[in-house]
C-alpha cells in the first residue's frame, strides 16, 4: 500500500483515487508509454517514453546529452512527474456538460536518479524488450559497451504514487434521462495490427510466433 502524500491526493473526485500496489503496478505494466515532466533551463518541459517497472521502481531511458541526464548526472537527480494513462471507453452523457472518458491512470512524483552500472542498464532494457515483446531480448544483439555508455537510465521509486480510475456510465442529471438521445460507453482498447517487415529485412525470415499470437485476431 502507497501512503497518501498532498501530492498524490486528488484536488476532484478524490474517491476515483487508489493506493494499493496492484492497482498502481498493473497500470504501469500495461501502459507502453509514459510522459515525464521536469524543469530544465527554468522552462517546463513533458518528454514521452517507453517505460518498465521492476519491483516499486520504474524506469525510462534517454539519450546522455539530453536535458533530463545531464541534470541528474550534475546533481545527482532530477525533480520529475511521471503520467501514464490508458483509455477504457468514450462516456457519452445526453448533455455536452457530462461527457467523460472511462480511464485508469499513474501519477508519480519524485527524483529520478541515473542507473550507473553497466550490469543493472543491461537488466533494466531486456526487462523493457520484454514488456515490449516477451522473448525479443533473446533474438536482438544485446547493447554494445559504447551504446550503453550513451544511453542514460533513470529510475524514480515509486512512493509518492496514485492511481486513478473512472468506470461506469454516464452521470446524466435526472432530468435529462428522458431526452431523445443515445447515451452509453463506447469501448476502447489498444490493440497490435498486422506486423510491416523493414523493408531491408531479408527474404525468409518469419515473424516472430509470439508476436504472431499476440496480433488482434489470430
Amino acid at each position: 500500500m502507497y501512503e497518501p502524500r498532498k501530492a498524490t491526493t486528488p484536488s476532484r473526485h478524490a474517491e476515483r483515487a487508489a493506493y494499493d500496489e496492484k492497482t498502481v503496478h498493473e497500470i504501469l505494466d500495461e501502459a507502453l508509454l509514459c510522459h515525464v515532466a521536469f524543469v530544465a533551463n527554468d522552462h517546463p518541459q513533458v518528454l514521452p517514453m517507453l517505460l518498465v517497472r521492476i519491483g516499486s521502481t520504474a524506469y525510462f531511458h534517454t539519450s546522455t546529452g539530453s536535458p533530463m541526464a545531464r541534470t541528474a548526472a550534475k546533481t545527482g537527480a532530477v525533480d520529475i512527474t511521471l503520467e501514464v494513462s490508458i483509455l477504457d471507453a468514450l462516456v457519452l452523457a445526453r448533455s455536452a456538460f457530462h461527457h467523460s472518458a472511462n480511464y485508469r491512470s499513474v501519477i508519480a512524483h519524485g527524483e529520478a536518479t541515473l542507473v550507473r552500472s553497466e550490469q543493472a542498464k543491461r537488466e533494466v532494457l531486456d526487462a523493457l524488450m520484454e514488456k515490449l515483446l516477451p522473448g525479443r531480448s533473446g533474438v536482438v544483439r544485446p547493447p554494445a559497451s559504447d551504446e550503453l555508455r550513451r544511453t542514460a537510465i533513470l529510475a524514480l521509486e515509486l512512493t509518492q504514487v496514485s492511481a486513478k480510475v473512472r468506470t461506469g456510465p454516464p452521470a446524466d442529471d435526472p432530468d435529462d434521462v428522458a431526452l431523445g438521445c443515445w447515451a452509453g460507453l463506447v469501448p476502447m482498447s489498444e490493440i497490435r495490427l498486422t506486423p510491416v517487415p523493414s523493408p531491408d529485412l531479408a527474404q525468409g525470415i518469419e515473424v516472430p510466433s509470439c508476436l504472431r499470437a499476440d496480433v488482434a485476431g489470430d
